[in-house]
Order: structure tokens, then sequence, then C-alpha cells
């Protein structure tokens, strides 16, 4: 009950502890227990931006994270270190005028698959990022591909190609001396854009 301007103490109690579950909830966001999400940023520099990003893929130790996203004009494919918490850069893979989406990364980090359409039509491409080459792994199937995933020892890659009058799997086997490996490549960057050469 209110009395001559007098607000009950036990209403004056309740509404400290809504001000400051709000204050927290401004502070600290409303993110559930176990999330780690980094804040989007203007620049683009870090794994979230305020472009749609999409398409995660963790290497076989969690330490990077590969994805899509839109943040430099057109879709491309981006490498997040997650114990260094930026962007790795990925010369040669992107391109300014050809979309690259569904990228898939290899247990030790070192390579990348993608989907792009760089010849025209979809095309599965393999990235070395220790040679910095890019090898088309598609250029035999006849028709559209998408989704691919690669092995975690970096042999196979599997893709949906529907060439045959229907979606079906693909697996593309690198051979024997493309299962060994190598100590991953070094995280380093350069430049303000972190996927231009």
């Amino acid at each position: 009950m209110l009395t001559k301007g007098r607000i009950p103490f036990r209403l004056t109690c309740w509404a400290k502890k809504l001000c400051w579950a709000g204050l927290s909830l401004v502070l600290l966001g409303c993110s559930p227990a176990g999330l780690r999400t980094p804040r989007p940023t203007l620049a683009g520099s870090g794994l979230n931006s305020i472009f749609p990003d999409g398409e995660p893929a963790f290497s076989g130790d969690g330490r990077y994270l590969v994805f899509s996203s839109a943040r430099s004009g057109s879709q491309d494919v981006f490498l997040y270190d997650t114990v260094e918490q930026r962007l790795v850069d990925l010369p040669g893979l992107n391109s300014s005028d050809v979309a690259a989406t569904s990228p898939d990364i290899s247990a030790d980090g070192r390579y990348i698959v993608y989907v792009s359409n760089a010849l025209g039509k979809s095309e599965i491409f393999l990235y070395d990022r220790q040679t910095r080459r890019v090898e088309n792994i598609s250029s035999r199937v006849p028709g559209d591909v998408r989704n691919p995933t690669i092995s975690g020892d970096g042999r196979f890659i599997a893709f949906e190609s529907n060439g045959r009058g229907q979606w079906h799997i693909e697996i593309f086997d690198r051979g024997p001396a493309a299962a060994t490996r190598p100590s991953a490549p070094s995280s380093s960057t350069a430049g303000n854009n972190p996927n231009n050469p």
C-alpha cells in the first residue's frame, strides 16, 4: 500500500532488483551460459560483421573456424583463428567478382574446400594454405555441385552432384600422399583486408 508519498520497503527492494537485472542485461548481454560469440564489428576484421556471416566449420582441434561472409562486397571465404582471435590471411582464395561459399576445413587447418562460380558454374575448389594453390576438384563432374566436405587428413573430398539427373554423393580421392599431415601453416596476416592477396 502507498501511504502519503512513502513506498513500502518490499516494493523498494523489488524495484532495486529489477533495476540491477536490467543493468546486467545491458552490460553483459543476455546470452546463455557457454556462448563465446564475439560482437559484430563495423570494420569486419573479426569473426562477426554487420553483414551476413554463415556456414561455419571447425578444424579438428577447434583452433580454426572457416566461414563465408559478404563483408567485402562479394560472398567470400574467411578463416578465423580462435586462439589468436583474429582473421587469418588467405591469399589467392577470394576474388572480388566471384562468389565463394560452403567452406569446410581439414583437421590440421591446412586445406579448405569450397564452392565457387569462378568458371561460370558452381565448382568445388581445394585451397592449400601452405602452397597458396587453388585446385578445381569437380572439373570433370557434369551438372551442378554443392556442399563439399573434406576428411580430417585432407585426402578425401565428398560433395553433392546432380549430373546424373538427381542429387547424389561424389567422392574425390587425392591419393595416399595427400593424407600426410604436415604441421599447420602459420596464421600470419597481411594488409587490412584479410582475404586479398
